[in-house]
């Protein structure tokens, strides 16, 4: 079985897969600064040194044999240019000066991954599977040298914004991002916070089919179908790019699959405190 373990106060986890260690993490929306000037007139000083910093500092921490991202490495849609392009080469450099980088395309990729596809696996949209059958390969890999390897269990990794590929039901965990789920916990004087959050749990059909017909299971509604792996959802790694309420009243989910596609999912804060079923904090 594969596991796939979150590292403690740090919005990442690391996979093991038979010889292999990977780092993965989602959402970096590099140059989200220069994004937001441009979208929204906004001024922020740009965290691009405090990014890159934190991101090897958590490759050499965990020992990490390659890093995985799972969609949005970069924030605007569109080629990377300027100052944004400037801070996907410094960190693209200080990744692969370290460890082979993957990236599963999200929605804001298609421009970065055309534009460091020499340097960088792309893996397609619909996601791909890191392990063993068939042996060495990664679905969806781009490059054509996938070298996932695996301890006996597979990891299907996607972004998220759009239904995985339904090879990846072969996976024991689908890792994916795109949510940036966060909780808004407030205290007995009425002061609130708001905090990154991970959502994991069983999943139902609903991940993996886009026709929206009626999947559940007759006998148990409400369970997960036998066949359909482990979902964890990764809190963004950006702190400044917002992200999904999962405890406001008329949130809602940017994902096709979900909420329906978890079918009793827990919500953890980064340093592991378990909030309980999501629908209920």
């Amino acid at each position: 079985m594969a596991r796939v373990e979150p590292v403690t106060g740090e919005p990442a986890a690391v996979a093991s897969l038979s010889g292999e260690r990977a780092l993965l993490v989602a959402d970096v929306h590099a140059g989200i600064e220069a994004g937001l000037r441009y979208e929204r007139g906004v001024e922020l000083e740009s965290r691009a040194d405090e990014r890159r910093t934190r991101l090897c500092s958590l490759i050499d921490g965990t020992d990490a044999d390659r890093l995985v991202v799972l969609g949005d490495l970069a924030h605007r849609i569109a080629a990377p240019e300027g100052e944004e392009r400037t801070e996907l080469e410094t960190l693209v450099r200080a990744v692969t000066d370290r460890v082979p980088l993957t990236l599963v395309e999200g929605n804001h990729d298609a421009g970065v991954a055309d534009a460091f596809a020499a340097d960088v696996d792309v893996v397609g949209p619909g996601g791909g599977l890191l392990g063993p059958e068939p042996a060495g390969e990664v679905a969806g890999d781009r490059s054509g040298d996938g070298e996932g390897r695996s301890d006996g269990g597979r990891v299907g990794v996607a972004h998220g914004h759009t239904w995985p590929d339904p090879a990846l039901r072969a996976a024991d965990v689908v890792c994916m991002g795109h949510e940036h789920p966060q909780v808004r916990l407030e205290d007995a004087v009425g002061g609130s916070r708001t905090e990154r959050a991970w959502l994991r749990g069983p999943t139902t059909e609903a991940v993996f089919d886009d026709t929206g017909a009626d999947t559940t299971d007759p006998i148990n509604p409400s369970g997960p179908a036998e066949s359909t792996p482990e979902l964890v959802v990764f809190p963004a790694f950006n702190e400044r790019s917002g992200g999904t309420w999962i405890n406001v009243e008329g949130g809602s989910f940017l994902a096709p699959f979900l909420p329906d596609g978890l079918a009793a999912g827990d919500a953890y804060l980064l340093n592991g405190t378990r909030l309980g079923d999501f629908r209920r904090i």
